[in-house]
């Protein structure tokens, strides 16, 4: 598997994450997602993810804006998908505009056009 796949799975599976980390007390309404336990305990998943997603992406492209931009697309757009199916926050036409540009954002940087 080519080490720009496993940059981008380990963003996506670390942006999923980090949505249940900050926003799990809304979903599921349990004290311990309020507490900074909780922050502690997903930051050990969180953290990892994020490190070897910019370690393989720059490893594939020779630099660290690639990623990073991208990395701001997959979790704007995992955050829309999320927000939408678990809270039900029903996207308006500006926020569906921003998740297209996300989008964008991701194709652009992941082609290296």
């Amino acid at each position: 598997m080519s080490k720009l796949w496993l940059a981008i799975i380990a963003q996506l599976i670390g942006s999923i994450i980090a949505f249940y980390q900050l926003q799990g007390w809304i979903i599921y309404e349990h004290k311990f997602l309020k507490s900074v336990w909780w922050v502690y305990f997903t930051s050990l998943f969180i953290a990892p993810l994020f490190f070897w997603s910019t370690r393989w992406s720059y490893e594939y492209f020779g630099a660290f804006w690639n990623m990073r931009l991208a990395g701001f697309g997959i979790g704007t757009i995992v955050f829309g998908i999320m927000a939408w199916i678990f809270i039900g926050e029903i996207p308006t036409l500006k926020t569906f505009i921003c998740l297209l540009l996300a989008a964008a954002i991701i194709l652009i940087q992941v082609t290296n056009l």
